[in-house]
């Protein structure tokens, strides 16, 4: 069942409910405010019949008529000149019964004298209460008519010597109150029926925003198209928000998916990269090793010179192989410590090492006294790879330097040389990207983004300025650690 259908089942359902309360309540009050008004009418009759009765015939005036003797009643207006009887409303039937329920008049207020009229129904329990002086209500079909019957009793001396009977018809207000309830009945289906048709074209117009974001969805997932986005137009309620969020949703997948893409291409060029890296050691010795194999065998000088070329490239081999091992791990965040770090300590090894890779290359330590957060092994990775790349391109001094920068600690490596351009910066922290084209400056493209990988690591981040031949400048960020120890405290 859609949402939709729901919807409209639901608001017709609570519309029903509400018709059938609201119908319900006013056609029992509609019922006892007629029921009242018609015992007010003969409360008020009877009680006048009554006292006309005690007024005028049990304290008889001056020439009282007889009373009858037995049937055939007689109309009470014999018994009184009193006008009482004479007033009654339309439609009211009287009857004046003895104390044992026994007809002695029976007048019909408006009509001509009905000497054959037969009493009201009294039943056995109604005249015992009559009898205990108190009054009786009654309803009664017995006469072909739905009536309402009072019955009062006349007392005289303490004694009950007459028993007025007032009734009404309650057909009038039988067919009123049906009347009733049929329109209240049909009006309420007609009602729930154009409500369900409404509520099915509103439900329609409110759920169209989250239809259209459906189809939206569903292109997506077809054509893999995050590039897309739900149109609305609305106000900003919840539907507007749905969308908002569904649209924001989007963007994030979009760059996720750009994400995975460049990742995937990444990855394949990088197996790309690796294999001829690979290819070109493995080659070159798969060469050297024919050659040691030709009959007639090479002279020995030059089967030197085959092992020799043999081992550098078996060297050059393992040098690859534990570089993408070091990065294989860095990206894994394998192996990296989170310790307190004396960069200057870090920074004289480094130095002392770099040293030794060209004994005429000065190098100008700047460092303060900080210690950072992270792994001692993995820094001076980063600072040796640094500067074995500054000694590669350049001749001139370097500079690496060391200070706290609020809560990060901010290592510096400076050198001379030709710079790089825009376009090479965008692209220096690839893998196997070699911005120099030397032949002789040795190397794989994997130092930078080894570096990268383990300042990453350690929580940090590294980035290269530079300009054509005004050298570079790499800056390494990492955390600080009298700084962290403060915010401990």
């Amino acid at each position: 069942m859609s949402i939709r259908l729901r919807l409209t089942l639901l608001y017709s359902a609570i519309l029903a409910l509400t018709l059938i309360v609201f119908g319900t309540a006013l056609y029992t009050i509609q019922a006892q405010e007629t029921m009242n008004s018609l015992r007010a009418n003969l409360i008020q009759s009877g009680n006048g019949l009554a006292q006309s009765i005690l007024n005028n015939y049990l304290n008889p005036n001056p020439n009282p008529p007889p009373i009858p003797p037995g049937p055939p009643p007689v109309p009470i207006e014999t018994l009184s000149g009193d006008q009482a009887f004479n007033q009654l409303r339309e439609r009211v039937i009287v009857r004046v019964l003895d104390p044992n329920g026994n007809l002695v008049a029976s007048p019909f207020a408006g009509q001509e004298q009905d000497n054959t009229a037969q009493p009201l129904p009294l039943s056995a329990d109604g005249l015992q209460t009559l009898k205990n002086k108190q009054v009786w209500w009654e309803t009664s079909s017995a006469t072909g008519d739905h009536l309402l019957i009072f019955d009062i009793p006349v007392i005289y001396q303490g004694s009950v010597t007459f028993i007025v009977q007032v009734a009404q018809s309650l057909s009038q207000r039988d067919q009123a109150l049906a009347a009733l309830s049929s329109t209240l009945i049909i009006a309420g289906f007609l009602t729930i029926l154009i409500a369900f048709g409404i509520g099915w074209i509103l439900s329609g117009a409110t759920l169209r925003p989250i239809h259209h974001i459906t189809q939206t969805a569903q292109v997506i997932g077809r054509e893999s198209d995050f590039s897309r986005r739900v149109d609305y137009k609305g106000p900003n309620d919840e539907i507007g928000q749905l969308a908002s969020t569904f649209n924001s949703m989007l963007a994030r997948l979009q760059d996720a998916y750009q994400g995975v893409s460049r990742a995937l291409k990444m990855q394949r060029d990088f197996v790309a990269d690796v294999s001829h890296e690979l290819r070109t050691p493995l080659t070159t010795i798969r060469g050297d090793l024919e050659l040691l194999r030709r009959e007639p065998p090479l002279p020995t000088d030059e089967q030197s010179d085959v092992l020799t070329d043999v081992v550098e490239e078996s060297d050059r081999l393992i040098r690859l192989v534990n570089n993408l091992l070091i990065l294989a791990r860095a990206d894994a965040s394998q192996s990296l410590t989170r310790e307190s770090i004396s960069v200057r300590e870090v920074m004289d090894e480094a130095c002392r090492q770099a040293r030794q890779l060209d004994r005429q290359r000065r190098i100008i330590e700047d460092v303060q006294d900080v210690s950072a957060i992270g792994d001692r092994d993995a820094l001076k990775q980063v600072l040796l790879i640094l500067l074995d790349n500054a000694i590669k391109y350049t001749t001139e001094e370097i500079t690496i330097s060391a200070e706290a920068m609020g809560n990060q600690v901010l290592i510096c490596v400076n050198d001379k040389g030709p710079g790089m351009s825009n376009e090479k910066l965008t692209r220096v922290f690839d893998r196997f990207y070699r911005g120099e084209t030397d032949s002789r400056i040795q190397g794989f493209g994997l130092g930078l983004p080894i570096a990268k990988a383990l300042v990453e690591g350690q929580g940090g981040k590294i980035e290269i300025q530079s300009e054509l031949n005004r050298g570079a400048t790499v800056k390494v960020w990492l955390p600080s650690w009298h700084a962290t120890r403060t915010a401990w405290n």
